[in-house]
């Protein structure tokens, strides 16, 4: 199929939705110059990842965690949205939307004005930082100047140890954010799965509950997913989200 039929089929699917739950991976933030984690260049493929478990009990694993988030930084920092992330507002304020659910750490989707009521980012963000004994909520900047300058994980004022308000590997989701997902994908009458390699569970299985109960399942992902040989998916893209996402919302918006 060409790029102008992908986009055609895509913007007909959106046209006749009205609840559309929207799942998105690291593949939506690559223009926006976040490195992607699961691709060919990966980062995942190079660096070491940093359990939990590991951070908790162990004063090298957390300053090993906040060296990498500093290498991090720079990236994250510099990033904006893109119109990907614009295109999935644009459905918003159309009152298309019925959750946007994201792995991506990076606070885009916030900063491009995905309500917050709308907005579920399930492995957390970047954008904050907490602290693992009473919970505080904080800005980033001051704490990452403080590991800059000594080389050791900052501390919170209660003396907890503070990390990145992500979830780490061998950290459990958010309940409550899970929660708000599987509603989601309970009422929706269209998923959306764009830039996800769809293999990190229990994240992946989100879309699945709404397949599962007859919803059109839509993926448009550059590159092989978890999920493409399920009997579940009704329309396979495989393009660069960037080149179908946006075109297709502005055809799906301009039907009515």
């Amino acid at each position: 199929m060409t790029e102008a039929t992908d986009i055609e089929a895509l913007a007909q699917l959106l046209a006749g939705a009205f609840r559309v739950l929207v799942f998105t991976g690291a593949g939506i933030s690559t223009a926006s110059g976040i490195p992607d984690y699961r691709g060919p260049q990966g980062i995942w493929k190079t660096r070491q990842p940093i359990y939990y478990q590991d951070f908790m009990r162990s004063a090298a694993a957390r300053n090993s965690y906040w060296q990498q988030k500093l290498e991090d930084r720079a990236d994250f920092d510099a990033a904006r949205p893109n119109a990907v992330h614009e295109a999935i507002v644009r459905l918003e304020q159309a009152g298309r939307i019925e959750l946007v659910v994201t792995q991506n750490v990076d606070g885009l989707h916030a900063a491009a004005g995905t309500s917050e009521a709308r907005l579920v980012e399930i492995h957390g963000t970047n954008r904050r930082v907490e602290c693992q004994r009473c919970g505080e909520s904080s800005d980033p900047d001051p704490h990452f100047s403080r590991f800059a300058d000594t080389g050791q994980a900052p501390l919170c004022r209660c003396g907890g140890f503070l990390k990145s308000a992500t979830v780490s590997f061998g950290q459990s989701l958010r309940v409550g954010e899970l929660n708000r997902a599987n509603r989601a994908a309970e009422r929706c009458d269209l998923v959306l799965a764009l830039g996800s390699s769809l293999v990190v569970n229990p994240a992946a299985s989100i879309p699945l509950r709404a397949a599962e109960r007859g919803v059109p399942y839509v993926i448009v992902n550059r590159g092989v997913t978890g999920h493409d040989r399920l009997a579940a998916v009704t329309t396979r893209i495989d393009r660069d989200v960037a080149s179908v996402v946006p075109s297709a919302v502005d055809r799906a918006l301009a039907a009515g």
